[in-house]
């Protein structure tokens, strides 16, 4: 078998490596365009896992490469003067050149050719010379270029500009990040020790940050004398070194998020950096070459023909490139937008960086450094008023105005459709009764509706009647009574996407007999299938906007401890703030401003009815799901902004729902991000909601600052007593459960001490 490498960085020269120990006969050429110890970069990083691989798949090389291997366990964040250490992270540095020259003796062992300082410009030759060629061009991939209609490559250029030096100076124990204040703005490092001698110390920062330091116009040189300036208290008086001294122009670069949607091409196969890239800040790019090449080499050498190789190696290193390239986006963002966590503490700023990527998760902490994470839990605590207590932050209490939880979980509103005319009935208050008992600090009711024709459905509850109140203050006398856990009361109108089905028939579709009319901020329906509802003119306004007000009376009388004003998912309120459903000329369209006009003077108009001890929140949706012609983004901000400005306490961040083209990404705590970017730009308090549902996901959210109370859904209607389970599986006795139901949480701690699985994943 005739096989030719394009690239003799770790991909091509490994996958050379582990191509001949499989074929000793093959044919094995690695075509390099530079010399053979030339290299820009200074160091590589690769996890113990990653070396258990090599390994296994090649002792000798595993063994040349530990040799030469510096190891730590810690990471430092260095914020200013402050210096916080976590430990138990277990990684290791290798100098890039030292790496390269392992792999190419180890190559020449082998019978690996290897030729240097070598062109290709005639890839096509090459495929009919050769059985296989492997692309391990890099990053800038020419054979990607040349094939892009196939491998059909997603290239994503990300905002900070960074620069790869070195240095003498010592970085031995622990992976460093070191982040300084300069009157331009802030600038950061990345610095590890990759042998006895030497250091990668990677600079970035964001780009504006870069042309105000004038780094956009200065020469190399001048760069670097700026840089040592800036981190002369960390450089022991040691220089910075650029090994790309020979470019032309500016070292700054920005990366190139690049995944192909296929990866062979013919008898042609990307590999590494032209196939897949994952950020430098999670130090992962290398570990994804070198498991990619073991893949493929096993697959070329099991499988009949190439094309079977290729598509079982795509299909096979797909899903786990997929994952870290999620892990670095992560990362990168958070390093792009690292100037809106820095007001943070540095204990929550350092938690916040450690769990950035959501590799690392709160539990998973624990068991890489349980006394530091001990430490910023009882911080979380303190914070909280609860001095001297050691509690996961999902336990700790919050205030709003002067409504106390005992802890951060919240019972999310989650429709039942069982109102008969609008009335609760008995399943209404069984549901919520469980759900209080069962240890949330806050549990919510679901939409309740203002009017008859600003239900969703028939099945849905209202607060319009005598009879409605009453029902209601009987659930709100039986909690209060009975637990201490407080109740909101959630308050909205449905709008256009009114008059439809109950949730398990088929949602949002209108009812097939008697609808009722509809509202909206303009005459666009739902859908094709739903009615066109009435653009609302100024007496339906008044008319609307006292409805709420009545039912926040209502609710006051009814003894709620909080009301919420729904804003969020397309409904009335909603319809009105997304441009959208939106259409409108006049003062209540077009601007945001216009646009939240009303729904600001229904809030106002609620909070002048509430008391005021009693707090008041909002839902909104932060995305329409759809790019730039929805909210999205600072908009959002903006939007929160404005509630918080007319009294809101707390903003309930959730996303979409507003329009049938949304096209919205899931994944775990998908929404949390939106609740993040409020929180922590605008300093207004957030709860998150959105695919949560393990203690661990509450106290990560909790922890990094990414909101203040933590909204659960369907582990609620699983479990009505999840926040007690929760509990009991993380050793938490401080929480009270009610007296009747003692024996039970007796018995779950035993079966929690032992070891034995409570239905709640920590």
């Amino acid at each position: 078998m005739k096989i030719v490498c394009l690239g003799g960085g770790p991909a091509g020269l490994y996958f050379a490596i582990s191509m001949k120990l499989r074929r000793p006969d093959a044919q094995v050429t690695v075509l390099e365009r530079n010399r053979a110890d030339d290299t820009f970069g200074w160091g590589v990083v690769l996890s113990d896992e990653t070396l258990d691989n090599l390994e296994k798949n090649d002792p000798k090389s595993a063994a040349l490469i530990r040799d030469h291997f510096a190891y730590w366990d810690d990471i430092k964040v260095v914020k200013e003067d402050v210096a916080i250490t976590s430990t138990g992270h277990g990684f290791c540095g290798l100098g890039r050149k030292t790496m390269l020259l392992l792999l190419q003796e180890r190559a020449r062992e082998l019978d690996v050719e290897m030729r240097f300082e070598t062109e290709v410009d005639d890839i096509e030759t090459l495929m009919r010379e050769n059985d296989l060629v492997v692309a391990a061009d890099g990053i800038n991939s020419r054979t990607r270029t040349a094939f892009a209609a196939t491998f059909k490559p997603e290239i994503d250029t990300r905002a900070c500009k960074f620069i790869w030096l070195g240095t003498h100076a010592k970085f031995d124990d622990a992976f460093t990040f070191i982040f300084k204040k300069t009157e331009a703005g802030w600038i950061w490092a990345h610095a590890y020790q990759f042998d006895d001698d030497t250091a990668t110390f990677i600079v970035e920062c964001a780009e504006p940050t870069w042309r105000a330091l004038g780094l956009d116009t200065a020469s190399q040189d001048e760069t670097i004398a700026l840089c040592e300036k800036i981190f002369a208290d960390h450089l022991d008086g040691q220089p910075l070194m650029s090994n790309a001294k020979h470019l032309r122009g500016s070292a700054w670069l920005n990366f190139n998020r690049v995944l192909c949607e296929k990866w062979h091409h013919e008898n042609v196969v990307l590999l590494g950096d032209s196939s897949a890239t994952a950020h430098f800040s999670i130090g992962s790019g290398t570990k994804l070459a070198l498991e990619s090449a073991i893949s493929l080499a096993e697959l070329v050498t099991e499988k009949p023909t190439l094309r079977e190789a290729f598509e079982t190696y795509q299909e096979d290193r797909r899903l786990d490139v997929l994952r870290l390239q999620s892990a670095a986006r992560n990362s990168t963002e958070w390093f792009e937008e690292v100037e809106r966590y820095l007001h943070l503490d540095p204990v929550q700023f350092t938690y916040s960086l450690l769990t950035r990527s959501q590799r690392i998760s709160h539990e998973n902490l624990r068991l890489r450094d349980a006394a530091w994470l001990r430490q910023a839990e009882e911080w979380f605590q303190a914070q909280a008023g609860a001095n001297g207590v050691h509690r996961a932050p999902m336990f700790a209490p919050f205030a709003l105005r002067d409504m106390r939880l005992k802890n951060r979980v919240v019972v999310s509103p989650m429709a039942q459709y069982k109102a008969v005319d609008g009335c609760p009935t008995d399943w209404h208050f069984s549901h919520y009764a469980e759900r209080a008992k069962g240890g949330a600090g806050l549990v919510y009711i679901e939409m309740t509706c203002v009017s008859p024709e600003g239900r969703i459905t028939p099945g849905c509850p209202g607060l319009y009647a005598p009879e409605h109140e009453a029902a209601w203050k009987r659930l709100c006398d039986f909690v209060h009574a009975e637990t201490d856990a407080k109740l909101c009361m959630q308050i909205g109108h449905a709008g256009r996407k009114g008059s439809t089905q109950i949730g398990w028939e088929e949602m949002d579709a209108p009812l097939p007999a008697n609808n009722w009319p509809l509202l909206s901020a303009s005459a666009v329906p739902w859908s094709d299938r739903n009615a066109v509802p009435k653009a609302m003119d100024r007496s339906d306004m008044d008319r609307v906007r006292d409805e709420f007000v009545a039912a926040t009376e209502m609710a006051a009388r009814a003894g709620f401890d909080m009301i919420e004003l729904h804003a969020a998912h397309g409904y009335l309120l909603s319809s009105f703030i997304s441009p959208i459903s939106n259409l409108r000329d006049d003062e209540y369209g077009g601007s945001l401003e216009n646009r939240m006009r009303w729904p600001l003077e229904v809030f106002r108009a609620m909070r002048a009815a509430w008391p005021e001890e009693k707090p008041m929140s909002v839902r909104i949706s932060a995305t329409d799901w759809i790019g730039s012609r929805g909210v999205e983004g600072e908009e959002a901000v903006e939007i929160a902004s404005m509630f918080r400005a007319a009294g809101v306490d707390i903003v309930d961040v959730s996303a979409g729902q507003t329009s049938v083209e949304a096209r919205p990404v899931y994944g775990r705590m998908f929404q949390t991000p939106f609740s993040d970017r409020i929180r922590n730009e605008r300093g207004i308090p957030t709860m998150a909601v959105g695919n949560i549902y393990e203690p661990d996901h509450v106290n990560s959210i909790l922890m990094a600052g990414r909101a203040d109370l933590v909204c659960l859904a369907r582990p609620h209607l699983a479990d009505p007593y999840w926040t007690l389970h929760a509990a009991a599986a993380l050793g938490d006795e401080d929480t009270a459960w009610p007296d009747p139901y003692l024996p039970g949480r007796d018995q779950m701690r035993r079966l929690a001490t032992r070891g034995e699985g409570l239905g709640i994943r920590v």
